[in-house]
């Protein structure tokens, strides 16, 4: 029985939630599996992930074939490295407490750089929100200083009216008294 390390869709269409599971490489997408490993969701920003790492090493170390996308997702969050110092340690090269503190070590550097990505992505936010503010800011003033320049249009133009009727009236009366 060949085993492959993949993901289960489930979630609604448009929003897609992913199950990480060994199963069997014969088991349908979504069909039976052995093991449900972790969760993973691409709808968020930087994505969640979850991954029983002793699990999945595992089901590595037993021959389980992960697939491309699942590979990528293993090696995120570390499985694969564990793997690699799991190696390290069966052929003598290293010790479990080395391997276990150059695992911790990554992991902590991996955090760091996740947290710095969601600071990023946080400040990016607020300043496209404050640049939002102030330019809906400078619209508002802008409409609020518009009616007033065209009260003042309107009524230039009103006294302009007032004073082409004046002149036209004086004309025709001016013209009668020229006749006389």
């Amino acid at each position: 029985m060949s085993v492959k390390i993949r993901l289960q869709r489930h979630g609604k269409k448009g929003k897609p939630y992913y199950w990480i599971v060994a199963a069997d490489a014969r088991a349908k997408r979504d069909g039976k599996y052995l093991e449900k490993l972790g969760h993973y969701n691409p709808n968020v920003n930087p994505a969640d992930i979850n991954v029983d790492v002793d699990s999945a090493v595992k089901w590595l170390n037993n021959g389980a074939q992960p697939t491309d996308t699942a590979r990528a997702i293993l090696s995120y969050k570390g499985v694969l490295l564990k793997k690699h110092l799991a190696v390290g340690i069966k052929k003598g090269a290293i010790t479990e407490e080395q391997a276990e503190k150059k695992f911790q070590a990554w992991l902590d550097e991996k955090q760091a750089k996740v947290d710095a990505k969601k600071d990023g992505l946080s400040k990016a936010d607020a300043d496209a929100k404050a640049k939002a503010l102030e330019a809906e800011k400078a619209v508002n003033e802008a409409r609020t200083a518009a009616p007033v320049v065209e009260e003042e249009v309107a009524e230039e133009a009103a006294e302009a009216i007032v004073t082409e009727e004046t002149s036209e009236e004086a004309t025709p009366a001016q013209a009668s008294n020229e006749e006389e």
